[in-house]
């Protein structure tokens, strides 16, 4: 008889209840933070990146450039080709208007390399 007896207590026992995921108001704060702050981010970088397509010089902007081409020597420098090609300008803005308008990485140059130079320097070559 205690073998029934085990087998019938077995069956009478209470289920587990199971309980609903309670999530408290700091809880919601923090679930809500972290879907908000990707979406924000998103937002926020695309409004700061549209703004750079009109970045520039706005003077200058739809205003042709007309250029000579200059074939680099061997060991020539921008420093060089400005104090030969435009003597009477100061050479800082002659290096900086020739690395603007060949989108050099710097003021470095390769033997054989063709650059764009503007017309308004070229009076002198």
């Amino acid at each position: 008889m205690s073998t029934i007896a085990i087998a019938d207590h077995q069956r009478s026992a209470t289920p587990a209840v199971r309980t609903r995921l309670r999530i408290t108001r700091r809880g919601r704060i923090v679930l809500t933070t972290l879907v908000a702050l990707p979406l924000f981010l998103v937002v926020a970088l695309s409004v700061l990146n549209g703004g750079q397509a009109s970045a520039g010089d706005s003077s200058r902007a739809g205003a042709p450039v007309h250029f000579e081409t200059v074939t680099i020597e061997p060991g020539e420098t921008l420093w060089q080709l400005a104090e030969e090609t435009a003597p009477q300008a100061d050479p800082r803005d002659f290096v900086q208007d020739v690395v603007s308008l060949n989108a050099l990485d710097g003021s470095t140059l390769q033997a054989g390399e063709q650059i764009a130079i503007p017309v308004k320097y070229t009076s002198g070559r």
